[in-house]
């Protein structure tokens, strides 16, 4: 997926000149670059850490929009723009085009209304691009989507913040984002002069949203308020609709979607290099350029090492200070250290004579940091170009790889020996790439390992865990960035092998040397939490060596069964597309939102309230469509249509073109740290998200195939592993019984809530009891249970609260939770995983109420991820100790995925689920349902 950020110029600005409003940063001419500055270290951190595809930049402009004109006070309380931002704009519109990122500008709207157009219509043109609209503003709520996120910059503290339609919903407490335009228009928002509804704040909106779904709902039904609140909302009824009016941000400015013009470019040094000479930048030259104002003191040579230089290996560690050539030169004023201000050895080692020597210092080492250096970052496909070593601070040894194959294996096997020694300990960052890569040339990795990248992973779960980032943080240095040696991401992006070699020698020794730099501080970190030691190195690292093996075996793919699916959802989808047609009673674009609206809500007047942008576009999201089901054929056809397109683009045609060639099999890429919680995903593809919800959608699974005619797909699953967690930790005797005793806990929760015969449960009241025991762990609401049930709040507030009069343990759990949370500013796994609630404590209703829930959420969630860790690190051990055929290919969530040897399932299916079952003691009995078939779907 490519990314296009695009930047809200005025608020970047206003932002970063009162981040530094106590220090301001003042050129010796007297100019305030404060704003500069931080609107450049904004665009600076976005390019170097997201490798953005597209940019944008938008401003504002001293024209009225259409909101002056038609509420002359829009904005007009707002104090004088300070005299330094005003100087400043002419300098970061400059700065902006000297980085050869295009102008968002147009007379007439405002920043967000551009943003909003382009954001839009991006998502519209290209199924591939996601769409990052940069700003602090509260207001783009509105906007976000699937392919449409909100990045907030890092401020006060608080990391960056990258909101989807599930975040907006969470801070702002509503249903869906469609109603953060009905909150500013009951609130009002003051910086914009917006008035809203006397008396109405935040808490008070957001409880008139939840009851009333809409501004205009409400208004509609004010007979069922009472009071002051009533009065208002009376009187101050049309204020109400125009605040929500002037809320909105427009979708039809009248600018083109160019995509070619927003490509990501280098800078331009013509224009660049004066403006940062004019503005005193001198830190920011040498990030953006590459290179330092001053002159700064050389560091000794990094030797070629070839057989006749073999003290190399064995010399003193290089000092710490700078060594001038011939003369007392300028210090660099960067503010992180960097190679070139960093004393270092980094040798060259070439030749058999070299390797061996180099192997030999390394075999006398407890550890020893190394790196691999490759064609590719899909490690199946990924040829050896070179491996770094270190053992100690501020030395390390880069060896280059022959491209011949042959040559490269035959080197490659000098190293077998040192990698499999069980004693030494081996580091890496993201070392389950390494394993992958040296799999390719038959080296196995043996005894312990430690990854920096998953060591901070359990530190700081929340944060980047990247090499660069980390060392920023730790060591205040700045690693040689990739873009130097190939280019930035895309079509143009280089080779490593096309890479000089003095330079890659450069580059690659850093990483093993910064690496190894880096594990004393992140040890130091750990030991904060000894739980957090114990699950580093009996899960995460034991983990990576599993997932490796599984990202290696890959996954076998019916391709001509996918072929035949296309041309199936092809004739459906054309078929589907005439019954819509003809039920219209006209031809239209279906992917049109416009043409779709005027038939739904014009022609067809499916719902006279049928919510409208200001321009006049009706809303036909799926929700609005799924509501129309009942009322309409034509609803549900359109759902059938967009349903079929999405199976055929996404995963029907999308799988087969992602087949190696190498193996002729599917190999995805699982993450091990990204998610707070602790779960694994995975990417190229992302097999967590293969449909199971749809009859169409499970059809897919069909497509999973065994490796070959001796094999079949075993599929083992825990079967509602969270609710048994809750039962564990609450202790909850009602719960815990049900479990133990193998009885239908959703059955035997309907019972106790509707006072009934366990034998006299209905499959309605299963049904909201299902709903309600898995909806409690995510803290659901009244209002959200009545959305999933389709009941009223009044009905679904009575089901939680008998919930909890019957389970009154899980109840108290939650509280504890919280309170936990409170005091401790975290919640723990059972294993000691931690989960930092920093918002736990906040004022703000909405970012607590997000965080509360999380207390509850993430020790459950996060303990079930642990447990099918424990047990795919002891199942793999299984197979291997048994040296059986069948092979562990797949982790889904709660469900382990095999290719299982028609000879050896039977056993497998004992010891598996033995194994799953047994994998964390936790006073609950757990439970799996183990599947066999000649596919996935079959199996599961």
């Amino acid at each position: 997926m490519k990314k296009l950020f695009l930047f809200d110029a005025m608020a970047l600005i206003y932002r970063a000149h009162f981040a530094f409003a106590k220090t301001p940063r003042i050129s010796s001419k007297g100019i305030n670059t404060s704003a500069v500055f931080g609107f450049a270290n904004t665009i600076l951190e976005v390019i170097n850490k997201e490798k953005p595809d597209y940019l944008g930049v938008a401003f504002d402009t001293p024209k009225p929009t259409f909101r002056h004109i038609e509420y002359t006070p829009y904005k007009a309380q707002r104090q004088e723009q300070p005299e330094d931002i005003t100087i400043a704009i002419p300098y970061v519109k400059r700065l902006v085009e000297a980085m050869d990122i295009p102008m968002l500008i147009l007379d007439g709207y405002e920043a967000d209304d551009v943003i909003g157009t382009i954001a839009k219509k991006a998502v519209r043109a290209n199924p591939d691009i996601e769409v990052y609209m940069m700003t602090p503003d509260k207001d783009y709520g509105q906007l976000v989507e699937e392919r449409i996120k909100m990045y907030k910059p890092a401020f006060m503290g608080k990391g960056v913040e990258v909101l989807g339609p599930k975040e907006v919903c969470q801070r702002w407490n509503i249903a869906n984002v469609d109603q953060v335009i009905d909150m500013l228009g009951l609130m009002g928002d003051a910086v914009d002069n917006i008035p809203g509804i006397p008396g109405v704040g935040e808490k008070t909106a957001q409880k008139l949203i939840e009851q009333f779904g809409s501004l205009e709902n409400l208004l509609d039904n004010t007979d069922q308020l009472k009071g002051k609140l009533q009065e208002n909302l009376i009187n101050f009824r049309e204020q109400g609709i125009l605040s929500k009016h002037l809320a909105r941000i427009m979708l039809e400015v009248p600018i083109e979607y160019e995509e070619e013009k927003l490509k990501a470019t280098p800078p331009n040094r013509a224009l660049l290099e004066p403006l940062l000479e004019e503005l005193e930048f001198r830190t920011l030259r040498k990030r953006i350029l590459g290179e330092d104002e001053p002159v700064v003191a050389k560091v000794k040579a990094s030797p070629k090492v070839d057989a006749n230089q073999m003290d190399m290996f064995g010399s003193p560690a290089p000092s710490t200070a700078t060594t001038p050539d011939t003369e007392e030169e300028e210090v660099s004023t960067t503010s992180y250290s960097n190679l070139s201000n960093t004393a270092h050895q980094y040798h060259l080692v070439q030749g058999e004579n070299a390797i061996k020597s180099l192997i030999s210092f390394l075999d006398r080492q407890d550890s020893f940091c190394f790196d691999t250096e490759t064609t590719s970052l899909v490690a199946i496909e990924a040829a050896l170009v070179g491996m770094s070593f270190s053992y100690r601070k501020g030395e390390a040894f880069y060896v280059p790889f022959p491209e011949d194959p042959a040559a490269c294996q035959a080197q490659a096997d000098l190293f077998k020996a040192i990698f499999a020694k069980e004693s030494t300990i081996k580091i890496a960052q993201n070392i389950k790439y390494d394993m992958s890569v040296l799999r390719n040339y038959g080296i196995e990795i043996k005894g312990a390992t430690y990854d920096t990248m998953l060591a901070h992973y359990l530190i700081e779960p929340e944060k980047r865990h990247g090499m660069d980032a980390l060392a920023l943080a730790y060591l205040s240095y700045e690693p040689m960035s990739i873009e130097n040696l190939i280019g930035k991401k895309g079509a143009k992006q280089g080779n490593m092998r096309e890479v000089e070699l003095n330079l890659i020698k450069e580059y690659a020794a850093e990483d093993a040397d910064i690496t190894l730099q880096l594990k004393p501080f992140l040890d130091k970190q750990l030991t904060t939490n000894p739980k957090a030691v114990q699950l580093l190195h009996e899960v995460e690292m034991p983990l990576a060596r599993v997932l490796s093996t599984i990202e290696c075996e890959g996954v076998n793919l019916d391709v001509p069964f996918l072929q035949e699916m296309s041309k199936t959802l092809e004739a459906d989808s054309k078929a589907v597309q005439e019954k819509i047609f003809a039920t219209a009673g006209q031809e239209f674009n279906i992917a049109s939102p416009k043409q779709l609206g005027e038939i739904l809500f014009e022609k067809l007047k499916l719902d006279p309230k049928a919510k409208k942008t200001k321009t006049g576009q009706y809303m036909t999201g799926e929700e609005v469509l799924t509501k129309l089901e009942a009322e309409h054929e034509i609803a549900s056809l359109i759902l059938d249509f967009r349903e079929l397109q999405k199976l055929k683009s996404t995963y029907v045609d999308a799988l087969p073109a992602l087949i190696s060639p190498k193996t002729g099999r599917i190999h995805t890429s699982f993450m091990q740290a990204v998610t707070a919680t602790g779960r694994l995903s995975s990417k190229d593809p992302n097999l967590q998200n293969i449909p199971i919800r749809t009859v169409r959608g499970r059809e897919i699974r069909k497509a999973f195939i065994p490796r070959d005619e001796n094999h079949l797909i075993l599929s083992a699953d825990y079967s509602q592993i969270e609710l048994r967690i809750m039962a564990a930790f609450s202790k909850d005797e009602s719960m815990l019984d049900a479990f133990n005793n193998g009885l239908d806990v959703h059955k035997a929760t309907a019972a106790k809530v509707f006072h009934v015969p366990l034998e006299e449960v209905t499959s309605d009241m299963r049904r909201k009891a299902k709903t309600v025991n898995f909806g409690i762990i995510y803290g659901v609401s009244a209002f959200g249970l009545a959305a999933q049930l389709a009941i009223s709040r009044t009905e679904a507030k009575e089901i939680i609260d008998q919930y909890f009069v019957e389970f009154p343990k899980v109840k108290t759990f939650m509280d504890q939770s919280i309170a936990d949370a409170r005091e401790n500013g975290y919640v723990e796994t059972v294993l000691g995983r931690r989960r930092y609630l920093r918002d736990i404590l906040s004022a703000n209703m909405n970012e607590r109420g997000f965080a509360e829930r999380n207390a509850i959420n993430a020790p459950i969630q996060g303990s079930a991820a642990d447990m099918i860790k424990v047990a795919m690190i002891q199942i793999q051990d299984f197979l291997e100790r048994e040296n059986l055929k069948s092979k562990m290919i797949l982790t889904v969530h709660d469900e382990l995925v095999f290719d299982a040897h028609k000879d050896e399932v039977d056993y497998l299916k004992t010891q598996i689920n033995k194994i799953m079952c047994e994998a964390m003691d936790l006073g609950v009995a757990m439970e799996t349902g183990i599947g066999v078939g000649e596919n996935w779907l079959e199996a599961h």
